[in-house]
């Protein structure tokens, strides 16, 4: 997995919530039927790492106990891993990264970055597993009250640098960390599209960039209808390839998607065209031009987690 972490190309990570209340998929994937063959279709899509989670983030959802997060991604991962497919946890405790871990997963994916559980640096150096540290200030009935910061791309900069740190101090070996801004956890609209719009800032810390904006409500936000109604996940698809291919031409490891296979065509037509990278310091459209999308106010409101 490290040569994963190392790579070269863009890295598509495919989500899998095996929950009742994911804001997009919940439920769909609650069996383990349905959950191995959605991964394995994922993977047959060009997923280069499934992303299994068993605790939904969405705004006020209510945390599930660590044996029932268990009992949920542990036979999908053991599945999974045993068809000979790349796996990543998602997951804020030790316990359960430990137990994944154990059942053959490959990377731990912790939307914490550390902070929900002090044992997981210890669970990812014993493991020697890359590990994704996302910015986060907060649980999910917290976190909207946690969108404030002077600058937004300097604040999550700084702040991630303390998880790297952190990491670093507690054994955990550089070349395994991955870093998330952490679009929608405990930011509002405006915020993600500065974080996106300024990644390479984020890229300055020296460690591969993870961007997951899939099927987000900022997006639905930015494409709402005339009536102001946000348009529904089932319609963010192609705003959720854009994101993710200016992601990726901004200097972006790798993008954490619902749909694998537009993401995959998506990215093959950027190699094919010689893998573009957008230009530093070149002109910008108005970043506050999408905040501005759909219903009044909106943009100024606290974004969810969701997954």
């Amino acid at each position: 997995m490290t040569d994963l972490v190392r790579a070269r190309f863009p890295v598509v990570m495919g989500v899998l919530n095996v929950t009742p209340d994911s804001f997009s998929d919940g439920g769909r994937y609650a069996d383990l039927r349905a959950a191995v063959g959605h991964g394995v279709r994922l993977r047959a899509e060009g997923a280069d790492l499934i992303d299994v989670g068993g605790e939904s983030t969405r705004p006020g959802a209510d945390r599930v106990d660590a044996e029932t997060e268990t009992a949920r991604v542990l036979p999908v991962i053991r599945e999974l891993a045993a068809a000979g497919i790349p796996v990543s946890i998602d997951t804020s405790r030790a316990r359960v990264a430990e137990a994944a871990l154990a059942g053959g997963a490959d990377v731990v994916n912790d939307v914490s970055g550390g902070l929900a559980d002090p044992d997981m640096a210890r669970v990812v150096r014993d493991a020697g597993c890359p590990w994704v540290l996302m910015h986060w200030r907060g649980h999910s009935r917290q976190m909207r009250d946690l969108a404030h910061y002077t600058d937004v791309v300097a604040d999550v900069r700084a702040e991630l640098g303390r998880r790297v740190d952190a990491a670093l101090a507690a054994g955990v070996a550089a070349e395994k960390i991955i870093i998330d801004p952490g679009l929608g956890f405990a930011k509002t609209a405006a915020h993600n599209w500065e974080l996106s719009a300024r990644l390479p800032e984020l890229l300055d810390l020296g460690f591969p960039l993870l961007f997951g904006a899939s099927r987000k409500s900022y997006l639905g936000s930015l494409l709402a209808g005339p009536d102001g109604s946000p348009r529904p996940t089932s319609g963010r698809e192609a705003a959720t390839i854009a994101t993710s291919l200016l992601a990726v031409a901004a200097g972006a490891w790798g993008v954490r998607v619902h749909d694998v296979r537009g993401t995959v065509d998506a990215l093959a037509v950027w190699r094919a065209t010689g893998s573009p990278r957008l230009v530093p310091g070149a002109p910008a459209v108005d970043r506050a031009a999408p905040a501005a999308a759909g219903p009044a106010g909106r943009a100024g409101a606290a974004e969810e987690g969701e997954r």
